[in-house]
């Protein structure tokens, strides 16, 4: 199985774990990823606020990319996935508009049609690699271990841009992925809410409320961790931990893994390949839990 690979920003900065476990649950399971490089940042919803000619054409760049490879669009990023879903529904639905921003592309040799898949690496897992050799290749099950799903918003809604009219199980792929891993999911109220990322720099307070909610409802449900398939929420929910610890008044300590991060365990794939020294929750009673180690 080959795809176009659109890491997004985060992956390439803030959080480097999710890169590099990325390529080794790949290379563990047979996915063949050829790297857009070239690509540029989806603006993760911002910019087409702002403008959104210009980040559709910058999108629809990228899906050009994935055109050329005649390859599907494997990504790692809820907010990204749904930004290129979004950008793919207008382009495809409005023929003038989609003219228009092939001028914008057309100096650099490159032309949009709409035939790009655009796959978050939860689809490929669930869809193309599919439950049975996913089961099939767990030599370490995850035991006990219990993992609240967080998917973030861009993956979920809007649903109709999704495809969760024609493919409804996809509601429920997170969960069924933990499962499939051998560990028990968690359900709470937060697993489908917004992280609080979007609104960090406008209303800081409100969203570490956010953060610091989800956190310890998934805690008193009896998470041993959380798991995302967004970037952009790991940086809420790990990295902003601590200080919502201290907004909304509770102990907080619940690791958060990113999704690969949480496969890659199950798969056997040595810790260090997976970046867990680099989530700022300590990730040590996982491990301790999944492997009978800590860090």
């Amino acid at each position: 199985m080959k795809y176009a690979f659109y890491p997004g920003c985060v992956a390439k900065g803030g959080a480097p774990e999710l890169y590099d476990s990325t390529l080794a649950v790949a290379a563990a399971i047979g996915l063949e990823l050829v790297e857009l490089t070239g690509a540029a940042c989806t603006g993760a919803g911002v910019l087409s606020e702002r403008n959104p000619e210009l980040a559709d054409t910058l999108n629809a760049r990228t899906l050009a990319m994935a055109e050329k490879e005649g390859l599907p669009l494997m990504n790692i990023c809820s907010t990204c996935h749904g930004v290129f879903s979004q950008a793919n529904a207008r382009l495809k639905k409005d023929p003038e508009y989609r003219a228009r921003v092939n001028q914008h592309l057309a100096p650099e040799g490159l032309q949009y049609s709409g035939t790009t898949e655009v796959k978050h690496m939860l689809w490929v897992l669930m869809e193309d690699v599919g439950p049975e050799k996913l089961k099939s290749l767990v030599t370490n099950p995850l035991g006990d271990l219990k993992a609240a799903p967080f998917y973030g918003c861009y993956i979920v809604r809007p649903s109709w841009v999704l495809g969760y009219d024609i493919k409804p199980e996809r509601k429920h792929y997170l969960e069924d992925l933990i499962a499939i891993l051998g560990a028990e999911p968690v359900e709470y109220q937060g697993a489908t809410k917004c992280c609080g990322f979007p609104i960090l720099t406008m209303n800081r307070t409100n969203s570490l409320t956010m953060t610091g909610t989800h956190v310890s409802e998934a805690t008193e449900k009896g998470a041993d961790c959380m798991v995302t398939p967004c970037p952009l929420c790991h940086l809420n929910l790990d990295g902003g931990q601590v200080e919502a610890a201290g907004v909304v008044k509770k102990h907080l300590a619940l690791p958060v893994l990113h999704l690969p991060q949480m496969v890659g365990l199950a798969l056997g794939i040595p810790r260090d390949k997976l970046g867990l020294r680099k989530n700022l929750v300590d990730t040590g009673p996982v491990l301790e839990k999944v492997l009978g180690v800590n860090r």
